[in-house]
């Protein structure tokens, strides 16, 4: 009994392997790109550059040194004598005015200034996106749009009523009064987290409702975990925001109390009205008041990357 013949199929085709090389050549288009994000990355970086490059340079030197990238003498008296840490005698020698900066008091200030905004805005304009994502109630999409009309308002048109408001409560000079028009709501940040919330999976939420968990408990014990991203996010960008604000700091909390770093650096300067600007202790001022964002950016900004990816629902 012979077996019956069994077609054989000859195959000549040979594996293919896909070299990295293949899908990253260099293209004209590419090259092109690749130039304009390193100008556009210059142009970005140079002005910071120079601003810690004149800090560096000592106050005789800055004329004869304009032309230079690199100080010819760097020195750090500029950094010690914004910060108190020389005497006037000695600042007045470096080139200075005598001027100081209560750079510890008025850091302190900012951060209760910004943080205490950052968490409490944050909080109420993440509830605020969740009701718009989640809850159905008439008129929804309605008061949404006018919430997102205040993006449209600029801010200096609110600063006169504002002050006017804070005022007549007797407020100004306060930390209370300070943060007060700012610490409930930002456009910007309901619109951000609820289209954040609208990408979250309705079933955990669901399941949570079949087991009588309310709106709040929904929020606060699902929603909220799984947004940690955003949540970040936007407290990132409230924080960042809100240091460098410097009209309503000033009109609203200018006394030593109050006073937060922006205000402070124009004190500084003011401090030598009848004398040539101090660009060198104000070019150090204003590096030392970069630094603790500039910080903050490094521990987070990972986080602000990936959370723009709207991932949360992953």
């Amino acid at each position: 009994m012979t077996n019956p013949a069994v077609p054989v199929v000859a195959t000549d085709t040979k594996p293919t392997f896909r070299t990295r090389g293949a899908t990253s050549a260099l293209t004209p288009g590419k090259a092109v790109a690749w130039a304009f994000l390193i100008l556009l990355m210059i142009a970005t970086v140079f002005p910071f550059f120079w601003m810690v490059r004149t800090a560096f340079t000592p106050a005789a030197e800055l004329i004869a040194d304009s032309g230079r990238l690199i100080p010819s003498n760097p020195t750090w008296i500029n950094f010690a004598r914004v910060l108190g840490l020389t005497t006037f005698d000695e600042a007045v020698a470096a080139g200075g005015t005598g001027a100081t900066l209560n750079f510890f008091r008025y850091t302190a200030n900012s951060l209760i200034f910004a943080g205490s905004i950052a968490i409490v805005q944050t909080l109420s304009c993440a509830m605020a996106a969740y009701s718009f994502a989640r809850l159905k109630f008439r008129g929804n999409g309605l008061l949404f749009g006018v919430f997102l009309s205040g993006l449209l308002i600029p801010g200096i048109f609110t600063l006169l009523p504002n002050f006017a408001l804070i005022r007549s409560w007797g407020l100004l000079q306060t930390f209370p009064g300070l943060v007060a028009p700012m610490l409930l709501m930002s456009p910007f940040a309901i619109f951000f987290l609820r289209q954040f919330f609208l990408s979250l999976p309705r079933e955990v939420e669901e399941a949570a409702m079949i087991d009588g968990i309310g709106p709040f408990g929904r929020f606060f014990r699902i929603s909220l975990p799984m947004s940690r991203g955003p949540i970040a996010t936007i407290m990132l960008i409230t924080v960042v925001g809100m240091w460098k604000e410097f009209l309503w700091p000033l009109v609203a909390a200018n006394t030593e109390g109050t006073r937060v770093l922006t205000v402070a650096l124009q004190q500084f300067q003011a401090q030598s009205p009848n004398t040539s600007p101090d660009w060198t202790g104000l070019m150090a001022a204003a590096t030392v008041t970069v630094i603790p964002v500039f910080i903050l950016l490094i521990l987070l900004g990972r986080q602000l990357v990936q959370s723009l990816n709207f991932s949360g629902g992953k």
